[in-house]
């Protein structure tokens, strides 16, 4: 069994967590990792609203498993209905993030609700966990879709693990059971996995999307801010998003600074939200995006993941206990 003190706390089998991506991850994908063992999470994105989190929530009204939701702090404050509709839904865990205002986990806690936030830096953890947030989501640099590009995954997993009692959770490049029993052995409580998941077919996630994902290497992705200033998303600045690269993009990053007063660059950069092409449209990946070929269930997701990591860390068990047990001498 491949299980953490945090998994068999809240009720999982299977120490693995859907990033709640805005776009990819809804009710039916939160249901179907769930109901697999992990914990599934139902993600609000940068449009997102109290009439949209409801029309998700729709698929875990019967799941029997735990759930969670994600909100965006931004978001969620110009749409307050989100937090009191989040709540109402009594969530396993309610993940808000990208934002350093963190009363509302008094709220949550009066429903008795677990809290989550992601955080860049182990400044940011250490403030999240003094402030009552009860799960820490170390996200690295390498993660798809927004976030602060400050550290990557790895140093900044295992120095907020020295400076922090609450349970950590990995997240950032993560796409395959050798990278879920790396940051097991070094110590997360879970693995926060977003692109991996975005492949499935339960996901949101649009046909041509999954291809440009299925194509892209880990080297073609790129962090920008260009998408949201088209859309007049007000992301604050040090939140870009990682996406996979492409010819509108690559066009329009030359002249970044002027983009903006550009109208044609504007409008072509806004259309490309709805194109079926994935030369014209973002799409949101991780650097752990090359490992990902095909589209796969959910379930054998949790499957593969479970199976494979508990091999490796076994193996790995063993090879150090031999090497502990038989030092070099020379």
């Amino acid at each position: 069994m491949l299980e953490t003190a945090w998994s068999r706390a809240i009720g999982i089998q299977t120490p693995v967590v859907n990033a709640p991506m805005g776009g990819a991850a809804g009710g039916r994908l939160a249901a179907a990792v769930s109901r697999a063992g992990g914990l599934g999470m139902i993600g609000m994105g940068s449009a997102s609203s109290a009439a949209h989190l409801k029309a998700e929530l729709r698929h875990v009204t019967e799941l029997e498993q735990p759930f969670g939701i994600g909100l965006i702090d931004w978001v969620m404050r110009s749409d307050p209905d989100l937090l009191s509709t989040a709540i109402a839904a009594q969530p396993a865990l309610l993940c808000i993030s990208f934002g350093h205002d963190l009363s509302w986990t008094q709220q949550a806690h009066d429903s008795g609700i677990a809290t989550a936030t992601q955080i860049a830096t182990a400044r940011q953890g250490e403030q999240a966990a003094a402030e009552g947030v009860d799960v820490i989501v170390a996200r690295g640099r390498e993660g798809g879709g927004h976030g602060q590009p400050a550290v990557a995954t790895l140093p900044l997993l295992t120095t907020i693990l020295d400076q922090v009692d609450v349970p950590v959770l990995a997240a950032g490049g993560i796409a395959s059971a050798r990278g879920l029993a790396a940051v097991l052995a070094a110590g997360a409580a879970g693995a926060w996995i977003g692109t991996l998941f975005a492949a499935c077919p339960e996901a949101l996630t649009s046909e041509h999307a999954r291809q440009a994902l299925f194509a892209a290497a880990e080297t073609d992705t790129v962090i920008t801010s260009l998408f949201d200033r088209a859309q007049r998303y007000p992301w604050p600045t040090q939140f870009p998003e990682r996406v996979v690269r492409n010819p509108l993009l690559d066009q329009w990053s030359k002249h970044r600074d002027d983009v903006m007063n550009d109208r044609t660059a504007e409008k072509g950069l806004r259309e490309a939200f709805g194109a079926a092409d994935s030369s014209l449209a973002p799409v949101d990946a991780g650097e752990g995006v090359g490992l990902i070929d095909a589209a796969r269930s959910a379930s054998d997701v949790i499957a593969d993941l479970r199976a494979e990591a508990l091999t490796l860390l076994t193996r790995w068990s063993s090879s150090a206990t031999v090497l502990e047990a038989h030092p070099n001498t020379d």
